[in-house]
């Protein structure tokens, strides 16, 4: 059975590169979402074995609003988290919180075999994992 990646973002365009690269190309099954779940609950029904999310979603910054509800209600803690992307400095401010929660980070734009080698890494080389062609 091929790992499960929820992969939230709000570029329309990022999410399909990460459709092709992790679910056709790789084989992973992936759940894409515009927008931060609400209730951290919802992602404990989908029993995802990595989540991979842009810190800043909206307006708000509520993809690291989502991170620390994540990591904060028991079901969801232990689930892996890739944080990836292009705000730089945001990440820098919350650099001790991200280490201290385990939390991998990939910087926006990515290479696409560094992708792959991260969440291979996350989800613990299972089923699904990384046959990447170039």
């Amino acid at each position: 059975m091929a790992s499960r990646i929820l992969v939230i973002d709000d570029d329309e365009s990022i999410l399909e590169l990460y459709r092709l690269i992790l679910a056709d190309e790789a084989g992973y099954e992936v759940t894409l979402c515009l927008i931060a779940f609400e209730e951290v609950a919802d992602i404990e029904k989908m029993q995802p074995d990595l989540i991979i999310l842009d810190a800043k979603l909206g307006a708000h910054q509520e993809g690291l609003l989502l991170l620390q509800k994540l990591k904060r209600y028991r079901p969801t803690e232990a689930i892996p988290v890739l944080l990836c992307s292009a705000a730089d400095d945001l990440l820098r401010q919350n650099e001790a919180t991200r280490r201290e929660r385990g939390v991998a980070l990939l910087s926006k734009p990515f290479d696409i075999d560094d992708l792959l080698r991260v969440v291979t890494q996350l989800v613990g080389g299972k089923e699904g994992a990384a046959v990447w062609k170039s």
